[in-house]
């Protein structure tokens, strides 16, 4: 089977670089594969994608090294079960409060006797190889969203699940449920010890730990504390980002050169 290279990062005390895919576009998909993401996210929770968009996207990530994942709508074993049988290679699961609901995930995310998953890899098989089902459960990596009032209350009996790997951290979702404003990288005093104290929590039961960053200073204060996932914001903001850099810099020549243009 190929191997998940997001495990030798960890292995090896790395931190992933994650990438975000919300445009339903192949061509999109690959272009941001070919830039050297560890990992590519297609959201389907927020994103603009569903699921006859996600499996051409899980195509053209494929055409490099750079790991699939999903991010599903909802704590749902269909789609879960079905983005697996796709080929992804992680599943970032939202508004996971509690240990049933933890324990819920990780069956979805594995075959018997381990957990619930249903046989059919379909597309798994192409991109994995023929004995995907051997070692999917050891590959596969499923990612707790910790985002509501109730999971910071229970952060032990969700990270004590087995076979729990890893949480990811909505900081938009946390920091609406601790009464903050949400947004990335947030610098509320109650957010930023929600945010400590999730990784902290994390460590302590050796589960990874991720978070989404609106910038590459945010991002690279979340691993100096221990963070090991980071997502930098995603495909439509970065393109956004650029053109206004960019528009911005035009304007502001064309203007001090009196509303004339060469270009």
């Amino acid at each position: 089977m190929r191997p998940n290279k997001l495990r030798q990062i960890w292995a090896d005390g790395g931190a992933v670089i994650n990438g975000w895919l919300g445009i339903p576009s192949t061509f999109s998909a690959e272009t941001m594969a070919h830039q050297a993401w560890d990992s590519l996210t297609v959201d389907m929770q927020h994103g603009i994608n569903d699921y006859t968009s996600l499996v051409p996207m899980l195509t053209a990530i494929s055409t490099t090294d750079v790991m699939p994942l999903v991010r599903v709508p909802w704590l749902e074993p269909g789609i879960i079960m079905k983005s697996l049988d796709a080929g992804a290679y992680g599943v970032i699961c939202p508004m996971v409060s509690n240990q049933d609901e933890a324990e819920r995930l990780v069956s979805y995310c594995r075959y018997p006797p381990k957990g619930n998953r249903s046989f059919g890899p379909a597309r798994a098989l192409l991109y994995a190889g023929a004995d995907y089902w051997q070692h999917a459960n050891d590959t596969v990596v499923p990612f707790a969203m910790i985002e509501t009032a109730e999971s910071l209350e229970k952060l032990d009996e969700i990270m004590a699940v087995e076979g729990l790997e890893a949480i990811y951290v909505g900081p938009a979702d946390l920091s609406l449920a601790v009464g903050c404003k949400p947004g990335f990288d947030p610098t509320e005093k109650v957010v930023v010890e929600a945010i400590e104290l999730i990784c902290a929590t994390a460590k302590k039961h050796g589960v990874i730990a991720g978070i989404h960053c609106g910038s590459t200073a945010y991002a690279k204060k979340m691993i100096d504390i221990g963070y090991q996932f980071i997502t930098l914001l995603g495909d439509a903001r970065l393109m956004a980002m650029k053109s206004q850099e960019m528009l911005s810099e035009m304007r502001e020549s064309v203007s001090a050169g009196g509303g004339s243009s060469t270009y």
